[in-house]
């Protein structure tokens, strides 16, 4: 099952049109759409505006492709699940989002070989055309690595006693 979703937060018509679209053309029966409050409603594929989080993260578990919005929340839970995913950044000359923020994420995590990442609608369709199936990236742990809790705990210690004059 490929599971499409949008977030909870804003509209991405543009998104789900271009799958709905794909899905008509390819005639796929195995999507799932989470819309959101967008004005598009899907025709060739089953969706919900919203889904409760036990939900969302069942339909995770069970997708063999998440196609997303690159927001990190998303994108996080997709790394700890080592599911594929599929982004399509917001636009902000669309009004899709206020800043271009997720073109820098898409391509920083797609240069990490986190996630799989098309910049315009064609290049999503062309992706889905040819992809499939996406190769999953390495899992990711929802805790911190002990390195970096060393790390960090290293620094903090080192400026605490900087500050009292003590190091």
């Amino acid at each position: 099952m490929i599971l499409v979703t949008v977030g909870s937060h804003m509209a991405f018509d543009r998104l789900v049109r271009t799958v709905d679209e794909w899905a008509r053309e390819r005639s796929r029966d195995d999507l799932f759409a989470q819309i959101g409050p967008g004005e598009f409603t899907p025709r060739h594929m089953e969706w919900s505006r919203f889904l409760d989080p036990a939900e969302l993260a069942e339909r995770m578990a069970q997708a063999t492709l998440i196609i997303a919005h690159a927001g990190m929340g998303t994108i996080i839970s997709a790394l700890e699940l080592g599911k594929p995913i599929l982004v399509l950044p917001r636009r902000e000359d669309l009004l899709e989002t206020r800043s271009d923020h997720q073109f820098a994420t898409a391509r920083q995590l797609q240069a990490q070989g986190r996630v799989h990442a098309a910049f315009d609608e064609k290049d999503l369709r062309s992706m889905l055309d040819r992809a499939e199936p996406f190769t999953a990236p390495a899992r990711i742990t929802a805790l911190a690595s002990e390195d970096l809790i060393s790390t960090v705990r290293d620094f903090i210690e080192v400026d605490v006693y900087r500050r009292r004059g003590t190091g």
